[in-house]
């Protein structure tokens, strides 16, 4: 039985935030050290990013508030609204997003009523409220009174990689379920100025979106793309949990983004997807000429139970796996992951035109990257997809895909 995510949607805020702008006000806020400065100036311009969207609308400078909470227009200040504050807009700003994605969503799937959903899947890290955001859905869109309702919060930007898998279970356990499966961030009510290197780099990434897709066990419409979810795992990092963290402070929530991420990254990338390749008998029978089997360590500290595949030239993983969507958490994590995994250039566009037009939406990003991918007129019917996040802990997060085609 294939198990299939469908009718992926993406949506974004109306509020646009120009890099090179966003720039400029933050490296003129007062307090900011001179070396301050400097790394502002360096973390938006390599970025890779242009635009990005927020739910803020006083954040752009036209905005003529008169009792400003976040921005000053006028001034060019940049505020320090309480933690309260910022999730009160949260409560307002993410139930609308999540809401729309949700409908897309079920719009897109025609053969699905919204009384077929039997399970709600929530994923978000950038605010709280209770009854959340699963209720509203139930509410909003008109489901089942009896649907039942899951929110996975605070795990951070790999967190709609546990939702996918969590759905993936409940269709296992019941053939008939039908999953929506929703996440929306609202990153930027965090944002803020700093003279903190890991705080100047999240205020250069970090952006306001929301998606939406369904998992069952039905099959794609004719002319429909889906990805048939076929494998996940996970693997912590021996190192970097102090490196990526996300804590609740007075002034809003504080992210922890240390510089050295690409680099555990780079050294680590291999063996946390040496597990998920070894589950799958395709993928090793194809990389049979070329890989080296080792008794080794994994990540966590336990010896595998299969053996650890190493890449080794001339076969690469481009050549056995078509797609790759990996989360862009920035562009420097891009760079490493192309570069250790001998990736080409065009599989890594979908992460870093999502990373250009809408920056990291935390666990929502890697959903707009699926949904690039299958958009995309080069995806067809039978080609395999890899997808990487990665998130606080250092947690690493993956799953093999394959697109089929209705």
């Amino acid at each position: 039985m294939a198990v299939t995510l469908r009718a992926l949607q993406t949506v974004v805020p109306p509020t646009i935030l120009i890099q090179e702008q966003v720039r400029d006000i933050f490296a003129a806020q007062p307090g900011l050290s001179r070396l301050a400065q400097r790394l502002v100036s360096t973390s938006f311009n390599v970025s890779g990013i242009e635009t990005r969207h927020t739910v803020i609308d006083e954040l752009t400078l036209d905005n003529d508030a008169t009792d400003p909470q976040f921005f000053d227009a006028r001034q060019q200040l940049l505020l320090v609204p309480s933690t309260k504050v910022r999730n009160e807009l949260y409560i307002s700003e993410a139930t609308k997003l999540f809401v729309e994605a949700g409908r897309l969503a079920l719009a897109a799937c025609p053969d699905i009523r919204p009384e077929d959903v039997t399970h709600v899947v929530t994923v978000s890290c950038t605010g709280f409220y209770a009854p959340g955001p699963d209720y509203m859905l139930v509410r909003e869109l008109g489901l089942r009174a009896s649907t039942q309702r899951y929110h996975l919060g605070f795990m951070g930007c790999y967190a709609s990689m546990p939702a996918l898998r969590t759905a993936k279970q409940f269709v296992e356990a019941d053939p008939n379920a039908v999953v929506l499966v929703v996440s929306a961030e609202l990153c930027s009510l965090h944002l803020r100025t700093s003279s903190d290197p890991d705080t100047i780099v999240a205020s250069s990434l970090f952006s306001d979106g929301a998606a939406a897709g369904i998992v069952s066990a039905r099959p794609p419409l004719p002319g429909e793309k889906a990805l048939a979810l076929d494998l996940f795992e996970t693997v912590i990092t021996p190192v970097g949990e102090g490196d990526m963290a996300w804590k609740i402070g007075d002034a809003g929530f504080e992210m922890v983004l240390s510089t050295y991420v690409p680099h555990i990254i780079d050294e680590h990338i291999e063996g946390a997807l040496a597990p998920l390749f070894a589950r799958d008998a395709s993928i090793t029978g194809q990389l049979a000429a070329s890989l080296h089997a080792d008794s080794a360590v994994s990540a966590v500290g336990t010896v595998l139970a299969a053996p650890v595949l190493t890449i080794a030239p001339p076969a690469s993983l481009s050549s056995v796996i078509e797609h790759w969507a990996i989360h862009p958490g920035g562009r420097s994590i891009l760079d490493k992951t192309e570069a250790k995994l001998e990736l080409r250039a065009d599989q890594l566009l979908p992460s870093r035109e999502t990373l250009r037009t809408n920056g990291n939406m935390s666990s929502a990003t890697i959903l707009f990257v699926m949904k690039a991918i299958l958009d995309g007129s080069a995806t067809a019917d039978g080609e395999r997809v890899c997808a990487m996040a990665f998130g606080p802990g250092l947690t690493v997060e993956s799953c093999l895909m394959t697109v089929i085609e209705g």
